[in-house]
Order: C-alpha cells, then structure tokens, then sequence
C-alpha cells in the first residue's frame, strides 16, 4: 500500500505533512504499525476481536434503542393533535 500526497499550488510543507498524516490515519496505518510493534499472543487477538465485536454490538443496540424512543416520542405527539 502506497500512500502519496502532492503539493497542491503552494502549499506549505507543515499543511502536506497534516494531509499526510489525516490520509494515514484514515488508512489505519498508524493502528496497524502499533499492534505490530509487539508480538500478540492468538489468544490475545481474539479476545482483542470480541471486544470489538462486543463494542460494535452495543454501539447498534444503543443506536437501535435511540430510534425506537424517537419513533415513540413521535407518536405520543401525533396522538395529542
């Protein structure tokens, strides 16, 4: 994977590097380069993932749950007209 970044007009050198930069992260490189930065026994990445999947469950359900509450609200005002 190769990242590139070209100067637009004149552009200084500090705004190039901050681009550089935002495109790394929004890559993942830089998350990437730490979690290998040190061996991760197996047992480890898989209780690393179903953290994440544990995250990512309740991100939804919580999401789900706010909407569910907005639809209701919703109703009890149509209701009261």
């Amino acid at each position: 994977m190769v990242l590139k970044v070209k100067a637009r007009g004149e552009e200084s050198l500090d705004h190039l590097l901050k681009r550089f930069k935002k495109l790394c992260e929004k890559e993942g490189l830089t998350k990437d380069v730490k979690r290998s930065a040190y061996y991760e026994k197996p047992s480890e990445q898989r209780r690393r993932r179903e953290r994440q999947m544990r995250k990512r469950e309740l991100k939804r359900i919580q999401q789900q749950l706010k909407r569910d509450t907005e639809v209701k609200k919703r109703r009890r005002r149509l209701m009261r007209l």
